[in-house]
C-alpha cells in the first residue's frame, strides 16, 4: 500500500543527502570558498609572501596555489619545503588542507612517500624537501616552489640560497611562502625585494572555520600580548631597543625544554602593594631546577586580587605540586605576608626576600642565564614574555610584577645555597 508519509521522509532524506554532497563538492571549488586575499595576486611577481596568523588558512592557500599552477600546466617541477620532511608530509601533503585532501578522492595526484613525491596525470611532479637538510637542494631544479613556515627554519638563509640556485626552469619561476612572521634577517630581506607581493592576514579572518572555544581563549589570553600580535595578527615585531630579553631568547627557552627530574621546586611571589582596580598584579611564578643546573619556568599564576585571594592560590599550588618552598619579596608588609601564609598552612617552608639591590642589578644576571641557555620555559607564558621582552632598564615605567617574581624564583634556585630538596619531575 502506498504510504505518503514514507515517501515524504524518503524525499527529505534524499534532499539532505543531495545538500551534503553539494557542500562537499563546493568545498573543493577553491575559487568559490576562498577569501580574496587567499587567491594569487595579479602582476609579474616572483615571490608571493603570505604573512598571516595561526589558523588563517595559509596551508590551504599554498596547496590550492600549487593545484592551480599544475592545472593550468604552467609549472611541472615543484619543490615543497618545510622545516623537516615529517612536517612536509604531515602538513603540506597529507594534512587536512594539504595537497592530497584539497582534491576529490578520484582526482588526487599519485603520492609516493618513499620518493617524497606527488605526480599528476599531466606529468607535473612535486617533491618534498627539508630545510634542516638543505644540501638536498643541490642538484634538483625547479620552475616553482612552496615554502611553509619559513620564519621558523634554523637554516633559512642556507635553504634560500640553495633553492635560488635551483629555481631555473621555465620562463617565469615562482615561489609562494606561507608563514607566521618572526623578526629574522631573511624575512626582512625578502620583504624589501622588488619582485615580492605581500599578503597579510589575521587568525580572526577565518573565524567561521575555527572552534569558538579556541577563539574565545586566545582573545582572552593573547589579545594584547606581544606573542598575540605576532601569532594572531601576523605583525613582524622588532626587538625593543635596550630590553634585557629578546623574543629569540624566549623562543629558545621554550624550544629547549625537555621534561625531566627536578631536584628543587619553589613558588616565588611578588606581592602587590595596594588593592584596588588599578593596582599592580601579584606576580606568582613556579620554577624548578634540574640536576644539571637548568632553571625551568613551570607556571605563571600571576593575578589581580586581594591578599586572601592570591595567598589561597599560592597555598593551593604549594600543596598541589608538593613544592619545596615559597619565597616572597617582603619590602612591603613582610611579616604580615608570612603570618597570612601560615594561617592557611602552618608548616610550610617559607623564605622572605629583601631587595638590597636595584631591579636592574637583580634582573641582569637572570637575563644572562637565558643568553647562556640555562633557563627553559615549559610552556608559553604570553603575559610574562611580554614583560620580559619590553622591560628596558631605567626606562620602563610600569611595574613588571611577573618579571620580578621570575627573577626572585631563578635567583633563589640558581644563585643560593640549598639544603632541602625533593625528587621532582617537570
Amino acid at each position: 500500500m502506498f504510504n505518503l508519509t514514507s515517501l515524504q521522509d524518503f524525499l527529505e532524506l534524499l534532499s539532505l543527502e543531495f545538500e551534503r554532497r553539494k557542500k562537499i563538492l563546493e568545498s573543493y571549488q577553491w575559487a568559490k570558498v576562498a577569501r580574496p586575499n587567499q587567491l594569487p595576486p595579479e602582476g609579474d611577481w616572483r615571490i608571493w609572501l603570505i604573512l598571516a596568523g595561526r589558523g588563517f588558512g595559509k596551508t590551504r592557500t599554498g596547496a590550492e596555489t600549487i593545484r592551480l599552477w599544475v592545472q593550468e600546466e604552467r609549472y611541472f617541477r615543484i619543490g615543497l619545503i618545510a622545516e623537516n620532511e615529517g612536517e612536509c608530509r604531515r602538513v603540506m601533503v597529507e594534512g587536512p588542507s594539504g595537497l592530497l585532501n584539497i582534491y576529490p578522492p578520484k582526482e588526487r595526484p599519485l603520492y609516493e612517500p618513499t620518493k617524497r613525491s606527488l605526480t599528476w596525470p599531466n606529468g607535473a611532479i612535486a617533491t618534498c624537501y627539508s630545510a634542516d637538510t638543505y644540501e638536498q637542494l643541490r642538484g634538483p631544479q625547479f620552475d616553482a616552489a612552496w615554502i611553509d613556515e619559513l620564519a621558523k627554519f634554523h637554516y633559512d638563509q642556507q635553504l634560500w640560497d640553495q633553492l635560488t640556485f635551483g629555481l631555473r626552469l621555465g620562463s617565469h619561476p615562482r615561489i609562494i611562502i606561507t608563514t607566521t612572521p618572526r623578526p629574522n634577517k631573511l624575512l626582512k630581506k625578502i620583504l624589501k625585494s622588488s619582485d615580492v607581493v605581500v599578503t597579510r592576514g589575521t587568525t580572526f579572518e577565518n573565524a567561521q572555520n575555527l572552534a569558538a572555544p579556541f577563539l574565545s581563549y586566545i582573545k582572552e589570553n593573547y589579545e594584547s600580548t606581544r606573542l598575540g600580535r605576532q601569532e594572531l595578527y601576523a605583525e613582524l615585531l622588532e626587538e625593543t631597543e635596550g630590553a634585557l630579553w629578546t623574543p629569540q631568547l624566549i623562543e629558545r627557552a621554550r624550544d629547549s625544554y625537555l621534561p625531566q627530574a627536578l631536584k628543587r621546586l619553589i613558588i616565588a611571589v611578588d606581592p602587590a602593594v595596594t588593592q584596588h582596580k588599578s593596582s599592580d598584579e601579584t606576580g606568582i611564578i613556579v620554577a624548578g631546577i634540574t640536576d644539571e643546573g637548568i632553571g625551568v619556568v613551570l607556571e605563571d599564576l600571576s593575578m589581580k586580587g586581594s591578599p586572601n585571594q592570591w595567598i589561597c592560590k599560592v597555598i593551593e599550588t604549594y600543596k598541589r605540586l608538593n613544592a619545596d618552598r615559597i619565597v616572597a619579596e617582603v619590602n612591603n608588609g613582610g611579616d604580615l605576608i608570612e603570618q597570612l601564609l601560615r594561617t592557611y598552612e602552618a608548616s610550610l617552608s617559607y623564605k622572605a626576600l629583601r631587595a638590597t639591590r636595584g631591579k636592574v642589578m637583580r634582573a641582569e644576571p637572570i637575563a644572562a642565564l637565558y643568553e647562556q641557555g640555562k633557563v627553559w620555559h615549559a610552556a608559553s607564558f604570553p603575559q610574562l614574555e611580554e614583560q620580559l621582552c619590553t622591560y628596558v632598564p631605567c626606562a620602563s615605567t610600569q611595574s613588571p610584577d611577573r618579571l620580578d617574581a621570575l627573577v626572585w624564583a631563578l635567583t633563589e634556585l640558581m644563585f643560593s645555597c640549598h639544603i632541602r630538596f625533593k625528587a621532582w619531575y617537570a
